[in-house]
């Protein structure tokens, strides 16, 4: 089993920028691919980024292409998600996500990923 914590959600203006952050634990050197999901209320649960956990691969949606970047800390079993620019748009529950499974075409389905955090709320006021 792998644990996942998600942290440093929080409300901002926008403009302002946030690090989230996904602390994993358990049986980590099970996992091969981690991402970032976004979801509201009444929605289905939308891809944001996704990293290779052990190559160099990533992959963000459009909506946030050139604004949030995906990173991670080996040595610390630690994901972030740096985003700037945010926009009311951004509002919403983000959630961390493993797979035991290696990156690949299919990193932006929810359906993908077998361990989930609990979210972490991120709300961006105009």
């Amino acid at each position: 089993q792998v644990q996942l914590v998600e942290t440093g959600g929080g409300l901002v203006q926008a403009g302002d920028s946030l690090r989230l952050s996904c602390a994993a634990s358990g049986r980590t050197l099970r996992i091969f691919t981690m991402a970032w999901f976004r979801q509201a209320p009444g929605k289905e649960r939308e891809f944001v980024a996704a990293l290779s956990w052990i190559g160099t691969s990533t992959n963000y949606a459009d909506s946030v292409k050139g604004r949030f970047t995906i990173s991670r800390d080996n040595a610390k079993n630690t994901l972030y998600l740096q985003m700037n620019s945010l926009s009311p748009e951004d509002t919403d529950l983000y959630y961390c996500a493993a797979s035991v499974q290696y990156y690949d075409t299919n990193y932006y389905s929810p359906s993908r990923y077998e361990y989930w955090g609990q979210g972490t709320q991120v709300t961006v006021s105009s």
